[in-house]
């Protein structure tokens, strides 16, 4: 298969299966007949040789492979889509344009509602979002491709400058029938870091928190390396075994029964989710108005504890 023969349209009926539930909902967005839609994901999993959709009576809705393919093909849509608002960029006058790179979990569970209050709000400024993981968004800052940058590590390399926009908590989640959603007691941090997990690809900031936490004690090697937190879900839920994922990310599965909370002791997982940027200490312009609504936002949820970010 080469890439010229990947169909972008089939790209985006995938992200829209796993955005809105069913390939049916996904091809109204899109407004495609549904007979189309059927065809284009068929002939992309031809072209891929893996099962994407799992199709029933009911509806269409993506297989755990698709779950993880899926992540790829948002990458991709919408790596398309900034290609499409450059050159829009390009033909027209614009009064100021904001390039931003968010860590995966900021992107997917917070980006766009800072971004869509941020347009309401300034309409006249052009808006490109990358989305990377933790060390990405610094070395992208730090040579100079973006304007602002929002991660999860807890730590931010010099001369970087920062500031907390939000919490969040990382939680150990397993599948209903995994021994330790079975367990009455807490499972303790040493016998955390002796289990093995799935765990996010090293750079990644809820890795790199997982990792600062259980420092001090003998670790177990990973039961597998995954490069979303979507991948890393649908695999617990297969039953695959235990994660350390952000309770932002797996909230819907917990309040839905399909993963289970399991409970740490002597562990703090708390994590604070960070805007960074180049010198000078003071943000100005675009991306100075984009970290104070960010700030707004997250004091506003965690008073109001929906959606509570900590």
């Amino acid at each position: 298969m080469s890439l010229r023969s990947l169909d972008l349209a089939a790209l985006e009926l995938l992200v829209g299966v796993d955005d809105h539930g069913s390939l049916s909902a996904a091809a109204r967005n899109l407004r495609m007949a549904q007979p189309n839609a059927s065809r284009a994901v068929s002939r992309l999993e031809r072209q891929l040789g893996v099962s994407l959709l799992c199709r029933t009576t009911a509806g269409s809705t993506l297989t755990p492979q698709g779950t993880m393919i899926v992540h790829w093909a948002r990458q991709i849509v919408s790596d398309a889509e900034n290609l499409l608002r450059v050159a829009d960029g390009l033909q027209s006058t614009r009064a100021a344009e904001l390039t931003v790179v968010a860590s995966l979990t900021v992107a997917e569970h917070l980006m766009p509602r800072w971004l869509g209050a941020f347009r309401s709000a300034n309409p006249d400024v052009t808006i490109h979002l990358q989305v990377h993981n933790s060390s990405e968004v610094f070395a992208r800052l730090q040579a100079g491709e973006c304007d602002i940058g929002f991660v999860e590590s807890p730590t931010v390399p010099k001369p970087l400058h920062n500031t907390t926009v939000a919490r969040d908590e990382l939680v150990v989640v397993v599948s209903p029938d995994h021994r330790l959603a079975r367990r009455r007691k807490p499972v303790s941090a040493a016998e955390l870091a002796a289990t093995p997990l799935l765990v996010r690809e090293p750079g990644s900031g809820t890795r790199t928190t997982l990792d600062v936490a259980l420092s001090t004690f003998e670790r177990a090697d990973p039961l597998l390396e995954l490069g979303s937190s979507a991948a890393i879900r649908t695999a617990v839920e297969s039953g695959l075994g235990p994660a350390v994922l952000s309770s932002l990310a797996v909230a819907d599965q917990i309040t839905s029964g399909t993963l289970r909370l399991v409970t740490v002791d002597g562990l703090d997982l708390h994590r604070s989710l960070r805007a960074v940027w180049r010198p000078p200490r003071r943000l100005t312009g675009p991306a100075g108005d984009l970290v104070r609504l960010a700030r707004r936002d997250g004091i506003v949820h965690n008073d109001a504890g929906q959606p509570r970010i900590s």
